[in-house]
């Protein structure tokens, strides 16, 4: 990895979550003096509409604008648009609504503006995360959060600090800022969670997975229709998941 010089730019990629947002704030404080600072956000429609005023929230925070990185082929940031176009909602590679609005929105913005940096919302329990990604993807991330020792929990509570109100999702119990009802997800305690929380989005997935042909959870050891889900499964602890809807685009360890 070459070395940090005066005048470079760091993209930083916001998610309207609470370990991007404080990755920003550090961004800005540690390197804003000598580099062009831009942070980015790639919206998708599908998010709870109080990530856009924790946006504005954070802006008004860093100083700096949020600038807005939609995909070229789909301009409406629609994740339900996404699956239905590629007939296909999730693998074991991930999601296309991820690659489509996020990943491949990010490539138009590099090809077009040139950064020399990326700052990710890696925190300190994430270390492993952005190692593997360095390894496979690129090797000019700056690991702020990282090298601060900044875990997720510290995030809310700068933020806190900050009075800076977290996303209404996280208060509805959700683990993270990322769509309402995120197709990457197999746990039924989430499933059943967004069927409690957000029925009329729990029949919408159960909807159209069952006519593309996704079966999106998991009970007793195999792959089952939303709408065959029963209402009192379960498996792993909310607080246990981490579904990650950014450059990686995973579920991490639930079931």
């Amino acid at each position: 990895m070459t070395s940090i010089e005066d005048g470079h730019t760091i993209a930083v990629w916001f998610s309207c979550g609470a370990a991007s947002a404080v990755a920003a704030k550090k961004t800005l404080e540690r390197y804003g003096d000598r580099h062009l600072i831009r942070v980015l956000n790639n919206p998708v429609k599908e998010e709870d509409e109080d990530n856009r005023r924790f946006l504005r929230d954070v802006q008004a925070w860093l100083g700096i604008p949020i600038e807005i990185v939609r995909s070229k082929k789909y301009p409406s940031g629609s994740a339900v648009e996404v699956w239905e176009k590629r007939q296909f909602m999730s693998g074991p590679m991930g999601a296309p609504c991820t690659l489509e609005l996020k990943k491949y929105a990010r490539q138009e913005w590099e090809k077009a503006n040139h950064p020399d940096w990326h700052v990710l919302g890696f925190t300190a329990d994430e270390k492993k995360r952005h190692e593997r990604f360095v390894m496979t993807e690129r090797d000019n991330v700056l690991p702020v959060l990282i090298e601060e020792n900044i875990s997720k929990e510290d995030c809310f509570s700068i933020l806190r600090d900050a009075n800076i109100k977290l996303p209404k999702i996280y208060s509805l119990g959700y683990p993270n800022a990322n769509c309402i009802g995120c197709v990457k997800a197999t746990s039924p305690t989430y499933w059943n969670h967004v069927r409690k929380m957000h029925p009329e989005v729990f029949s919408q997935r159960a909807e159209q997975s069952r006519k593309i042909g996704a079966r999106l959870a998991r009970h007793d050891g195999k792959r089952v229709f939303l709408d065959e889900l029963p209402s009192d499964a379960s498996g792993r602890s909310m607080k246990t998941m981490n579904i990650e809807c950014g450059i990686f685009c995973e579920e991490r360890k639930f079931s």
